[in-house]
């Protein structure tokens, strides 16, 4: 047996390099795009649960007139109980030089108006959590389908081999549907998220086994090589299976994250100025590792506001809206400041928004907070060639439907992909007899939010 293994190792020896090769090559490694991009990497904020447009980047006066009213022309259906229109608790005012209007709740943010486009003409399909985050992040509510990033890293690969491509963080636990808002489905599987659990900062609580607990890394080396020439041999017998190919690829990541996940997960090594920047809450650690990893070359980074939906506020709206928004608006304003004065915002395309938006009539009983809206909504991007200082479209005078300029979710993949050098009619993948896309048979560019 003991020559058996020494002979495999000679063997697994010669044969290392072309297992990594091909741990490495076949779904990750960096291809160029389609034509010339204007951003290189995507930072997706989720405010999972459905944020309130008409409290944060959509100012609708009349609900004030009319508060506690029944809406003029009549309610559009919605999944729960309503009544009268509610006004806004929070104030807004005009920012930057573009003069939009934003509210008291990303007074910070605000500061950065005149680099994100506003578009306030969102809309989802239906008014429900999951089929709304399913569309969201993969582009379809109902069927099995690879996420935005997963279509990305596909699409795009990555320039660093020993990090994920593509990284989802969300503290405490999973979002709603959990890992399928992140899945790669039917692509390579090595195109999936990785998860992380940020409500934790030390390294190994992070990223569970990090850490060997006896071997140095010149052991593992060894071992790895011996398992991978093993399974090379095996992936050639089944005629390269892309689950098997996955599987041998998330061992070598595994390997060669041990040499750099400690740099650029460790935030001690950032100085104080920008701790205070970014302050020392969730968030702001998100958005610092965040940073770290687009430096690193991570191709795709969705950061999450936690686990369960936290923004889904059928009651108590006012304070649990200002306590989710203090929560991300010094991070977000930190985050977009930093990329800025490091010359990465540029290059850098930054999607904020939820799953859909929320009513502008109060839910009963309480008639305190807000029912689901997937009529209209808004959403914001910043950075890689996005017209700053822009609002598309809008919604009707209280904020209940979109109604010029619409965009629709395939509308809004199908612009980033573009911004990223992408064509979404091109990006296809041959699967079950047919070709798929992120954008399926849906989809167009909204030029209006290119500079």
């Amino acid at each position: 047996m003991l020559g058996l293994a020494s002979l495999t190792h000679d063997e697994a020896l010669r044969d290392a390099s072309a297992a990594e090769n091909l741990a490495t090559r076949s779904s990750l490694a960096a291809r160029p795009a389609h034509f010339a991009p204007k951003a290189d990497r995507v930072v997706h904020l989720f405010m999972n649960g459905g944020p309130s447009h008409v409290d944060t980047f959509d100012y609708k006066p009349l609900l004030e007139k009319y508060h506690g009213q029944s809406m003029p022309e009549g309610n559009f259906r919605t999944e729960r109980l309503t009544g009268g229109l509610m006004k806004s608790p929070f104030r807004f005012r005009q920012r930057g030089e573009s003069g939009l209007y934003v509210s008291e709740l990303f007074e910070q943010t605000s500061k950065f108006i005149d680099d994100m486009a506003i578009i306030r003409s969102m809309q989802a399909e239906v008014p429900n959590h999951e089929p709304s985050l399913m569309l969201m992040n993969c582009g379809d509510g109902r069927l099995p389908r690879p996420s935005f990033g997963a279509w990305v890293t596909y699409g795009l690969g990555t320039q660093n081999q020993n990090l994920p491509a593509f990284v989802a963080m969300c503290p405490g636990g999973y979002p709603i549907v959990s890992t399928r808002n992140w899945r790669s489905a039917f692509l390579p599987g090595a195109c999936q998220g990785t998860y992380l659990d940020t409500q934790h900062s030390d390294l190994e609580k992070l990223i569970e086994n990090i850490r060997h607990p006896s071997l140095k890394l010149t052991g593992q080396r060894e071992q790895l090589d011996l398992t991978q020439a093993f399974n090379k041999k095996h992936l050639e017998l089944r005629a390269h299976d892309p689950k098997l190919e996955s599987r041998i690829q998330s061992f070598e990541l595994a390997f060669r994250m041990q040499t750099e996940a400690e740099d650029a997960f460790d935030l001690s090594r950032e100085p104080k100025h920008i701790h205070d920047a970014y302050g020392n809450g969730t968030h702001g650690n998100q958005l610092l590792i965040t940073r770290r990893l687009l430096e690193r070359g991570v191709r795709f980074v969705q950061v999450w506001s936690g686990a369960g939906q936290p923004w889904d506020n059928h009651n108590d709206l006012e304070k649990l809206h200002r306590k989710l928004a203090a929560d991300w608006d010094r991070p977000i304003a930190a985050f977009l400041g930093d990329l800025k004065q490091r010359g990465l915002l540029d290059s850098t395309l930054v999607l904020w928004g939820g799953e859909f938006g929320r009513t502008p009539v109060a839910e009963r009983p309480a008639l305190n907070g807000r029912d689901h809206n997937h009529y209209g909504f808004s959403c914001w991007l910043a950075g890689g060639g996005v017209h700053g200082g822009y609002a598309h479209g809008a919604t009707d005078d209280f904020g209940f439907a979109a109604t010029k300029d619409i965009v629709s979710v395939h509308d809004l993949h199908a612009t980033m992909l573009h911004l990223l050098g992408l064509d979404h009619e091109r990006l296809t993948y041959r699967y079950a007899g047919r070709d798929f896309r992120l954008t399926d048979v849906h989809g167009k560019v909204v030029r209006e939010l290119i500079a």
